[in-house]
């Protein structure tokens, strides 16, 4: 049987702790927007009472008109021996000004005597005042039961005890917490439904962290023992190891087990907040990220693509566009000749599978990536590869000889130079240019010629060192990710010099920009 279960984000709160990880408020209020699309049920965004940004984010968030999210502020039980209706923190978690709070606290025995230092009874004391006081604020209350699993396999007994005193004190959810990510599915699985049974009036819910890599897998169990709330953050992101992935959880109830999380019309929206919010956080998106990764679907074997293309079921365990995903089939030397064939036939259809310029640009495809090529990630300058080897491509310009010159430090974002001799309809030109780096100056230099390469823009650029055993003398490989207004592409270059691979990938991308 299934139930209805909220997805509650902690990425701006919990993710954000992760190492490398640091959101403005601006970034903030941007992921708000695209959670409350993805229709997430609760988004909790951070601790007013720990630094001024947070209390500058909950003074603009109460600006956006959200359609499904709840946003949530979070804090702790007030201090040992002390009222609640004194502790500075709880004041400042009120004038956040949000609907509902988050409250963490001990439920593990030791967490009480060795870390808080003070008795059971007190802490007891504390959970069920502080819950108390906010619900006659008017406040929805989250408790969080920190370090749940660990204290009730060591005393079920007191971790059931302060789940008891939050219930008294008016909890309207008991989230069971995970905290140190050491728990195995099997646990949780049990440890939950004894909650779910002992507590039959009150929402449970799962907080999971990644230190086993079992997060998702304990989330999902979680609620298949009667969890209602479902924790987590986008992309897994959070301290250590990370928390349990949303982007993996959601589909894997709604998609795979039938349990309603967030509305039907808003799972494609799944993949853009992923990217999304690897973006605004400035880190790479994981490719290999199950549901939301470019690999999650990509298909590279020849017998794999041959499969997918006769049934995607063969090979895909959802529809790619389900998640907001898009099927890849990879351009490389185990690819099949079919499917190789497909992309020669875009170009002319004329040409079969025994065309000597298929055979021609397979062993051509053969060699480039025995050399370090990779056209998966390049399939913009592998159909250029296509086109000059049949015919069908005029150059816009053909390179003599530049030279880079490197300056630092730099001096208002300039430290490159450019000399570039080209050949432009039959003459000789010299051209140069300054920029930020030696691939930007290369890049403005040729601007000169091509004024339509203003619209042109360098989104990623990523160098990868092939053979790092011959030390400063490898070979490297550098893909460029461009695009403009309409399309994006992404081309290869491989050389020995980073220079010269940089220019090989950017005339790529340049010359298919001028084609198209």
């Amino acid at each position: 049987m299934t139930h209805p279960v909220y997805a509650y984000d902690t990425t701006l709160r919990d993710g954000a702790q992760a190492q490398g990880i640091s959101f403005s408020v601006d970034d903030k209020l941007k992921i708000v927007r695209k959670l409350d699309e993805l229709g997430i049920t609760y988004i909790e965004a951070g601790n007013p009472g720990s630094n001024p940004k947070d209390l500058e984010f909950f003074e603009r968030v109460r600006e956006l008109t959200l359609r499904h999210a709840r946003i949530i502020a979070f804090g702790s039980t007030c201090k040992v021996g002390a009222e609640p209706a004194e502790d500075r923190q709880l004041e400042s978690l009120l004038s956040a000004g949000t609907p509902a709070v988050a409250i963490f606290g001990k439920t593990w025995d030791y967490q009480v005597t060795a870390i808080l230092r003070t008795t059971l009874e007190e802490n007891l004391r504390i959970i069920r005042a502080t819950l108390a006081w906010l619900k006659a604020q008017g406040r929805e209350v989250v408790f969080d039961a920190e370090h749940f699993f660990d204290g009730y396999k060591a005393n079920p007994d007191y971790a059931l005890q302060a789940l008891a005193a939050a219930t008294e004190g008016g909890a309207d959810s008991l989230v069971l917490c995970d905290t140190n990510g050491g728990s195995f599915p099997d646990e949780i699985f049990e440890i939950t439904r004894a909650v779910v049974s002992r507590f039959p009036g009150v929402a449970v819910g799962i907080h999971c962290h990644n230190d086993c890599e079992l997060a998702v897998a304990n989330s999902v169990r979680a609620v298949q023992a009667g969890a209602s709330q479902v924790q987590g953050t986008i992309n897994g992101i959070g301290e250590r190891c990370g928390n349990a992935n949303l982007c993996a959880i959601i589909p894997n109830l709604q998609l795979k087990l039938g349990f309603p999380v967030i509305p039907a019309a808003a799972m494609p929206h799944l993949t853009p907040v992923a990217r999304f919010v690897s973006e605004v956080a400035n880190v790479e998106h994981n490719d290999k990220a199950a549901y939301v990764g470019a690999d999650a679907f990509a298909h590279k074997g020849g017998m794999h693509i041959d499969a997918v293309k006769k049934n995607p079921v063969s090979y895909e365990h959802v529809p790619p566009e389900s998640v907001g995903n898009a099927r890849r089939v990879l351009m490389s030397e185990v690819a099949g000749r079919s499917t190789i064939l497909g992309k020669i036939n875009d170009i002319d259809p004329a040409l079969t599978k025994d065309s000597p310029e298929t055979h021609a640009i397979i062993e051509r495809l053969k060699e480039l990536e025995h050399e370090g090529y990779q056209f998966e990630s390049a399939e913009s300058s592998f159909e250029l590869l296509v086109r000059k080897m049949l015919g069908k491509f005029t150059p816009s310009f053909e390179l003599k000889e530049f030279k880079v010159i490197v300056n630092e430090p730099s001096v208002n974002g300039v430290n490159s130079s450019a000399m570039i001799k080209i050949r432009v309809d039959g003459e000789d030109e010299i051209t140069a240019a300054e920029g930020d780096g030696p691939v930007n100056a290369l890049d403005r230099a040729l601007e000169r010629f091509y004024p339509q390469l203003r619209e042109m823009r360098l989104t990623d650029y990523k160098v990868r060192v092939l053979d790092s055993d011959k030390a400063s003398a490898a070979r490297v490989r550098v893909l460029i990710e461009s695009a403009d207004a309409q399309n994006s592409w992404s081309t290869i270059g491989v050389s020995s010099d980073v220079i010269d691979a940089s220019w090989r990938a950017l005339v790529d991308a340049i010359e298919y920009k001028l084609a198209t």
